[in-house]
């Protein structure tokens, strides 16, 4: 990162003097200007809650161009990693910076295939939770536990200890993601079948039991591969800052991505796809397609508790490119399935096209998000709604990696701190108690 020519001029209105900032230009997207010593020669914080114009690291990972709907991962449009790579293809190139030739891509398969067991005491350790549990909740737990089971892979400044969580990380998360479900299911735990692609392998072990085998459809199998690949990484949301915030700190892999885990449990974050499935079931139940217009008229309603979920984001001020590609999953998806006629699926639709086209929607750019399709398609695959987040979890365990492991790798990293704007009472003195 070298800065530009030109200089950031800083005026204060307060009478203190002016002074010059460098500026970066990255290769792509906005130019930024660096602060770092702006408290050193001021005296002064900036103020930016939720770090709406902060940039709090340089990344070679993920690019996110929001007014064109545009996502990159390693300079590569989604559209095309989505149609012409496989979801281990994309890890390799989140990880390693380029996708795999012929022979590495062959490697790089059976070295994750080698990792998908987990260590045989972790069923012992799923009986402690309730059946009950969320799938997050014991997610959180097992991630988290992992550096217990295997902690000749934790010390996050040795690179081969990086590799090697990396690998185990995006290998036993599928098979951990399955025996959370299994146990809410009160069934056995279906062992990982390596001749399997990824994607496949996952869904024969959430699937298939004892007394029946699953046999992978491959629509549904590519579909799953593309949901893996769209949630991969985007950039410096919430559960990655997260992430690479604990990893600051110098913890171990396996607790940094457990922070993950449970900060991407939140509902404005990957429970999305939940909350927008249990809307369409919730409109569903009150009426269906026919009872659309009411619930338009209560989102619009400024004293209504009614939100509409699914529908906008934080960065895409334009049609999210994923929803487009999820968009097309299922269709495809409900066909192979025979449930064109799914009456969610019309309801979905009809809604999709209410906010395409009614100006309130059109206005506020609340364009339809990946997880308003996302959703519908894992409730068609037989996902329960419940699991949702942990498959997002499982997708983005890859992303989280990656933006870790490039943090701990620059020579700029420290461990976070961030300051505040103290609004609370100035120094006083403790009164006797008499006198409180």
């Amino acid at each position: 990162m070298t800065p530009s020519d030109v200089k950031a001029t800083l005026s204060f209105s307060d009478g203190s003097p002016s002074i010059d900032l460098p500026l970066y230009k990255g290769s792509i997207g906005p130019d930024v200007i660096d602060i770092r010593k702006l408290y050193g020669q001021t005296g002064k914080f900036t103020y930016d809650p939720g770090f709406l114009s902060t940039a709090s690291c340089q990344s070679t990972i993920t690019y996110i161009d929001g007014d064109k709907g545009e996502l990159l991962y390693r300079g590569y449009p989604i559209e095309q990693l989505a149609t012409q790579c496989d979801f281990l293809d994309t890890c390799y190139l989140l990880l390693y910076g380029e996708l795999p030739n012929e022979q590495k891509q062959k490697d790089f398969h059976k070295l994750v295939s080698e990792h998908t067991m987990v260590h045989e005491q972790m069923q012992f350790f799923l009986r402690g939770f309730r059946r009950d549990a969320h799938p997050m909740a014991v997610l959180t737990g097992l991630v988290g536990a992992l550096s217990a089971f295997y902690h000749d892979s934790t010390d996050i400044t040795n690179p081969k200890h990086r590799d090697i969580a990396a690998i185990r990380l995006i290998a036993k998360m599928p098979t951990l993601v399955a025996m959370a479900y299994k146990y809410g299911e009160g069934q056995p735990y279906v062992y990982p079948r390596n001749k399997l692609s990824y994607a496949g392998n996952f869904m024969r072990m959430m699937f298939a039991t004892p007394c029946e085998d699953y046999e992978p459809n491959e629509v549904l199998v590519r579909a799953m591969d593309r949901i893996f690949i769209l949630h991969a990484d985007h950039e410096q949301n919430a559960s990655t800052s997260t992430v690479r915030l604990c990893g600051s700190s110098g913890t171990n892999p396996f607790a940094a991505i457990a922070a993950g885990v449970a900060c991407l449990w939140g509902p404005a974050h990957g429970g999305a796809n939940e909350a927008a499935l249990n809307m369409l079931e919730d409109i569903q139940r009150n009426g269906g397609v026919e009872k659309i217009g009411e619930f338009i008229k209560q989102v619009k309603d400024k004293n209504s508790s009614v939100k509409l979920m699914g529908f906008g984001h934080r960065v895409y001020k334009n049609y999210d490119p994923r929803a487009k590609l999820m968009r097309e999953t299922c269709h495809e998806v409900l066909g192979a399935l025979g449930l064109e006629n799914d009456p969610l699926f019309k309801l979905a639709m009809s809604l999709e096209k209410i906010a395409l086209e009614d100006e309130y929607f059109v206005a506020r750019k609340l364009y339809p998000n990946v997880d308003f399709y996302s959703g519908i398609v894992q409730r068609a695959i037989g996902i329960p709604v419940s699991l949702f987040t942990a498959i997002f979890a499982l997708a983005r365990t890859v992303g989280w990696i990656a933006q870790l492991n490039e943090m701990i790798g620059d020579p700029e990293y420290k461990i976070g701190r961030p300051r505040q704007l103290f609004v609370g009472s100035p120094r006083r003195d403790v009164p006797p108690l008499a006198q409180r």
